[in-house]
């Protein structure tokens, strides 16, 4: 008995793109291409109502991105497994793909056979990703992990001070929301800056950002 092939749904503005995954799919003996579609919005408008199990989402669509159509389906479809497909290794599109609800990160250049290993094992819960994405998916959270150990180390007056300066407010401003003096702020900051090694405004607040 031939066992049943696992839908894949593919979603790609570039034609040559959806017709060389189509063939990758068609060509395995456990995949089958589903249907592919051309915008984020017509993915976004028809996936719901003839879903498949799994969805290759190219990351950098006109219109709607990949990004966003992750958003919009996972809530409607929250079985479906979605796995960002693209050129990018730019760690920003890797972490909000992942937070929308992507449950893999894979590169276009990708061999033909681990492409599908991915479909394969993402349809049985796993979250496959190219080597080169998750070393950076370990990187980030080395990097979260040093951050809050860091901002921990600040006194509640210390974190209170970098929250609001987080949020744009200047120092003058930072000293009224207290009720302490202008002069009290900067010398909260400046051992602010010696506990996180750091130079600058802009440097704490990247790092208090990053411990969120």
């Amino acid at each position: 008995m031939n066992k049943k092939r696992i839908k894949v749904s593919l979603v790609d503005d570039d034609a040559g793109t959806r017709e060389k995954l189509k063939a990758i799919l068609n060509a395995s003996s456990t995949l089958a291409c589903w249907h592919t579609y051309g915008s984020g919005e017509e993915a976004v408008r028809e996936i719901p109502k003839d879903p498949p199990e799994v969805v290759l989402m190219d990351i950098n669509l006109p219109g709607i991105n990949g990004i966003e159509c992750v958003a919009q389906l996972k809530p409607k479809l929250p079985k479906l497994q979605i796995l960002m497909l693209t050129t990018y290794e730019d760690s920003k599109l890797i972490f909000d793909s992942l937070r929308s609800g992507a449950s893999g990160y894979l590169l276009k250049n990708m061999p033909p056979q681990e492409v599908v290993q991915a479909v394969e094992q993402v349809s049985v819960g796993g979250s496959p990703m190219s080597m080169a994405i998750a070393r950076k998916v370990v990187n980030y959270f080395q990097q979260i992990k040093q951050n809050s150990s860091q901002i921990d180390m600040l006194s509640k007056r210390e974190q209170e001070i970098l929250a609001l300066l987080a949020k744009g407010y200047l120092y003058k401003e930072i000293a009224e929301q207290l009720g302490i003096a202008s002069g009290t702020v900067r010398v909260h900051l400046h051992a602010v800056y010696e506990k996180l090694h750091v130079s600058s405004r802009t440097e704490a607040v990247v790092k208090f950002l990053g411990s969120q």
